[in-house]
């Protein structure tokens, strides 16, 4: 699933190696992420248009192997508990499931009393395009719906180029701790190039196959690991 998704060509010096067994054919490894996941609960069974938009979500457990200099308390960690959600939906549902997230974050910031936060739209580095996978189309797409869902919600933005995540853009909420120090909580992405790579498809009103769109949400982030605590 991993080399599918492009995830262990980016990360893959990230994560824990393979689990050997005495099995010389049996390996396992640490989840590191939960995208790959959802995909294929989506390719569980046929989707129609009328199934759309098809939101999943979890407390997701991920691993990853972190170099002992990048480790920073409970924020940075080997191991930690993500609320992780996806929503598979048509091309003219992105817009509207794009703007519900942003208003499930802020509510729930609201909820936190985190006042003291900006908003950012991370794109790719037009400089560098061999950092990400897919086509310049899909990019623009994404991109476009970013900006132009933020606009209409009337958040305020900054943009930054060279954030995006490697197969699509993001919306991230940069919330300031006691110290001044800004952090990345929630994120919103949208994703044209892993529907792609796992070959998801939903049957049209025009009985024809088509690629669903996905829009990876996170309100807390790598914080929601902090939440036991």
């Amino acid at each position: 699933m991993y080399v599918t998704s492009g995830h262990w060509e980016k990360y893959g010096e990230d994560s824990f190696q393979p689990i050997k067994t005495p099995d010389p054919n049996e390996e396992f490894l640490l989840k590191p992420m939960n995208c790959p996941h959802h995909c294929e609960i989506y390719k569980t069974k046929p989707r129609s248009y009328r199934d759309l938009p098809l939101r999943l979500a979890e407390f997701g457990t991920v691993y990853r192997y972190e170099q002992s200099g990048e480790l920073h308390g409970l924020t940075r960690v080997r191991g930690f508990t993500q609320d992780d959600a996806h929503i598979f939906c048509r091309p003219d549902q992105v817009k509207e499931e794009f703007m519900k997230v942003i208003d499930l974050v802020l509510y729930v910031f609201k909820s936190l009393g985190f006042s003291d936060y900006s908003a950012q739209i991370s794109l790719r580095d037009p400089e560098n395009d061999t950092k990400y996978i897919g086509s310049d189309d899909l990019w623009e797409k994404a991109e476009s719906a970013i900006i132009e869902a933020a606009a209409e919600k009337g958040l305020p933005t900054v943009t930054e180029l060279g954030e995006a995540a490697f197969y699509g853009p993001k919306l991230d909420f940069m919330v300031r701790d006691a110290l001044g120090r800004k952090w990345q909580l929630g994120t919103i992405q949208v994703d044209y190039n892993l529907p792609n790579r796992f070959e998801l498809e939903y049957i049209g009103a025009d009985n024809q196959k088509h690629r669903p769109v996905m829009i990876h949400g996170h309100l807390l982030g790598l914080w929601s690991g902090l939440l036991p605590f």
